[in-house]
């Protein structure tokens, strides 16, 4: 181990920074956050630190270094482009036994700043002991992705409580079983739902061997298919969980950053194929939930649009069970963008509107002539099946038969298919389709051949997209 870590209270003690430029201003941003006391000697002062100075954020101390400047200083930074004085700055400090930093000159520095993860209170410091800063920076761009922004507030809270579990367990093992059942169970998904209250209340409740046994249901989004454009919300929890109830929407890549040792039980609809009726789900939520395990509902695009997830949720609020929901990209927003057609251009569509090719059998009428409006982009969710259907009402009800429409398959996957022709060619479209497919239907289909950014993509080697014109 090359250095020590260490984290350094400098709250109110005094930093000396030599130079005053973008590069001290980075410097002293870090420093202002841990509460130090910048001062600063340097010619003269960048925008951003003379604002600093104009607030009395830092203290100017002189336009040059002297060594009697590190008279009663905790830290030392240089960060000039004056290679001589850096050097100056470093021996005299060493030599007072001060801990001293060199801007981007490893050998000069008897301390080095970490590439840092800022969830305060808990932070997290990357080092490469200064042989690849760049890789210390993509490991750090990694954590942020994994850790939740409330980790701080949780860390917050379950320092309240700290005193308060040492008095309850008076051995350190059982007090670390409290906290791992806290930080893996309901208190965390309540911190993470912004839930505080909820959360204090369950603290309490299991530190008065009142421990809550029911489970959770977390509702997740995992959008069209491209692992890319899952959330990162989602991410977190889908490591998290116990048991992942999943659609045949979601696709193989997702399903893989699911965490390895949950549970997985697919309950997917398919046309003309077995399938879970939507009450065996329902029940099945609630009996792995009331098992007291985190369960989470893994559907294809957002579970709020087509996708059933609102009936789940009554489910669980019926049987009393605390659930979340995590937002998905919807298949219309991904995989229209990936066919490079917008839902809305304002020279050819002002409206959108989704809508799906399943409805249920005891529901009311479709509203043709609201479908059929021109400068309009339909969004069809499940309409291959009844693409005749849909077409020969439109046209009936005014739509031209030359209206542009796409059949967008496996949207925003590898294999996406756009097949593109009329509105009097849909039903011929669609049955040459694989599924899922999307139904698009309006003048913006036009603009795919312009646009259609994921098809050039393969082009270059990257990926696929089959382009199919039937106009």
């Amino acid at each position: 181990m090359d250095y020590l870590p260490l984290f350094a209270d400098l709250k109110g003690r005094p930093v000396l920074v030599v130079g005053g430029g973008d590069i001290a201003a980075r410097k002293i941003e870090l420093l202002r956050r841990a509460g130090a006391r910048v001062q600063i000697a340097a010619r003269e002062l960048c925008p951003e630190l003379h604002e600093l100075l104009e607030m009395q954020q830092l203290e100017w101390l002189a336009t040059h270094f002297d060594p009697a400047q590190l008279d009663g200083v905790f830290l030392v930074i240089a960060a000039t482009d004056d290679n001589t004085l850096n050097a100056q700055v470093f021996e005299t400090a060493n030599a007072r036994q001060k801990l001293v930093n060199v801007v981007d000159d490893q050998p000069k520095c008897s301390f080095i700043f970490p590439s840092i993860v800022d969830r305060s209170p808990l932070v997290v410091a990357i080092s490469s002991s200064g042989t690849a800063p760049v890789l210390a920076r993509m490991l750090r761009e990694k954590l942020e992705a994994l850790l939740p922004a409330n980790l701080g507030q949780m860390a917050e809270v379950a320092g309240q409580w700290r005193d308060k579990v040492k008095q309850r367990f008076t051995r350190m093992s059982d007090r670390r079983r409290f906290w791992e059942r806290a930080f893996n169970g309901l208190f965390a998904s309540q911190m993470a739902a912004g839930n505080v209250n909820e959360a204090k209340l369950t603290l309490d409740r299991e530190l008065n061997d009142e421990p809550n046994q029911q489970g959770e249901i977390i509702l997740v989004g995992a959008g069209p298919g491209d692992s890319g454009l899952l959330t990162l919300r989602g991410l977190q929890v889908m490591q998290l969980a116990d048991v992942v109830l999943y659609d045949h929407l979601v696709s193989d890549e997702v399903l893989e950053l699911v965490r390895r040792d949950a549970d997985r039980i697919c309950v997917g609809k398919r046309a003309g194929a077995h399938s879970v009726p939507q009450e065996e789900t329902n029940q099945m939520l609630v009996k792995l939930a009331l098992q007291g395990k985190r369960v989470v509902r893994l559907k294809g695009g957002d579970p709020f649009i087509f996708g059933r997830g609102g009936e789940e949720l009554q489910a669980a609020q019926q049987a009393g069970i605390p659930f979340q929901v995590v937002p998905g990209i919807t298949a219309a927003a991904g995989a229209t963008a990936y066919a490079g057609i917008p839902l809305t251009h304002r020279d050819y569509a002002q409206s959108v509107l989704f809508i799906t090719g399943h409805c249920r059998p005891d529901g009311d009428g479709i509203d043709w002539p609201s479908l059929a409006r021109s400068r309009q982009t339909l969004a069809i969710y499940m309409g291959t099946v009844k693409a005749a259907e849909i077409s020969e009402g439109l046209i009936q009800h005014g739509r031209a038969a030359s209206t542009p429409v796409a059949v967008i398959s496996r949207g925003t996957r590898q294999d996406q298919q756009v097949l593109t022709g009329t509105l009097e060619q849909l039903e011929a479209l669609a049955a040459s389709a694989p599924t899922p497919a999307l139904l698009v239907i309006g003048e913006v289909v036009n603009l795919h051949g312009q646009l259609a950014w994921f098809q050039h993509s393969a082009q270059q080697g990257t990926r696929e997209s089959a382009v199919v014109n039937l106009a």
